[in-house]
């Protein structure tokens, strides 16, 4: 595994509030921040837009832990703990943050990553169907997975894994019930083919229903 890029954010307390300094942090091409927990109260300031959406590109992205150097107050190891975007631009314009504490582990969500063709895709022509995206785990902060890989190679047809088939290191704890399906092998069934619908014969005369027989009449006197 390649070793992770450390980043650090320099930082401004921002003692504004309101709509209108947060819009004129953004306009100055910063982000509105708060940040919380820890070891100390609740802090707001501003950091570059331009840094920490590279942070959220990154492979781990909102899990990243990046120290955050706030002017006058030094770093803190921090990681995202709710973001709001943009839902037009695309672009962050709130964070709060997560003030960690060296050896505090603390409860994230990471992505659940299948690996290898299913035997039952191959060869038995099913489809994969993956039932969870991420796994909730409990560990130290600087030994977050990126992401948790689960070898789906021998899962035949109608076969199903679980939670407990996870293979994770002795710090990671699953939070996930053990009993949670996360992936299995379907068959599509086929739509059952209608079978046709009798017509008459061709050149056949249809029956005429409600025409009776025309009496004969003689003629009149």
């Amino acid at each position: 595994m390649a070793e992770k890029k450390e980043f650090t954010i320099k930082a401004e307390r921002r003692e504004g509030r309101g709509k209108n300094d947060a819009r004129r942090v953004r306009a100055a091409g910063r982000v509105p921040l708060t940040i919380y927990g820890g070891e100390g109260d609740s802090v707001s300031a501003s950091a570059s837009l331009a840094e920490l959406a590279a942070i959220l590109r990154t492979e781990s992205g909102h899990n990243t832990i990046f120290t955050l150097d706030i002017d006058g107050e030094g770093g803190h190891d921090v990681m995202f703990l709710d973001r709001q975007i943009d839902p037009v631009r695309g672009r962050l314009v709130h964070a709060d943050l997560r003030r960690l504490v060296r050896g505090q582990k603390i409860e994230v969500a990471v992505p659940l990553h299948l690996t290898g063709e299913p035997v039952g895709v191959t060869e038995g022509g099913g489809v994969l169907e993956q039932m969870l995206r991420e796994i909730q785990i409990r560990v130290s902060p600087r030994d977050i997975p990126d992401a948790i890989d689960l070898d789906v190679s021998n899962l035949g047809v109608h076969d199903v894994l679980h939670v407990s088939d996870l293979q994770v290191a002795d710090n990671v704890e699953i939070l996930n019930e053990p009993d949670t399906v996360l992936a299995t092998v379907g068959i599509i069934a086929e739509e059952p083919v209608e079978a046709p619908v009798e017509t008459a014969e061709e050149g056949a005369e249809p029956e005429v229903i409600g025409k009776g027989k025309k009496d004969d009449e003689g003629d009149e006197a």
